[in-house]
């Protein structure tokens, strides 16, 4: 059975910090690439960051520079530190693992999702 379990989100002023974790089970995480998505009220899901099973990285314009997406394949965790963040950034974060082969998607699996406030 897969999990994925997102921990890490609260409420945090303007220009604060948070740093999500995503705990996977039940899949080869090494061979995933991990993201992290958000959704606010009213709005559609949204990408926002990647890491893919080779390490590189890829993020969203409006996060650029503030977030990090990062992975430790020995504790098969996904992170995502939000710097600077911003009212706008506020949020459900949801963790994704993605399974690729030969150029199609076999496996997509989803968190429950956390809720980050960003709010004085």
């Amino acid at each position: 059975q897969v999990q994925l379990v997102e921990s890490g989100g609260g409420l945090v002023q303007p220009g604060g910090s948070l740093r999500l974790s995503c705990a996977a089970s039940g899949i080869i995480f090494s061979r995933n690439t991990m993201g992290w998505y958000h959704q606010a009220p009213g709005k559609e899901r949204e990408w926002v960051a990647a890491v893919f099973s080779d390490g590189t990285t890829n993020y969203r314009d409006s996060v650029k520079g503030r977030f990090t997406i990062s992975r430790d394949n020995g504790k098969n965790t996904v992170y995502l530190q939000m710097n600077s963040l911003k009212p706008e950034d506020t949020a459900v974060y949801y963790c994704n693992a993605k399974r690729n082969l030969g150029g199609s998607i076999v496996s997509d699996h989803w968190g429950q999702g956390t809720q980050v406030t960003v709010s004085s």
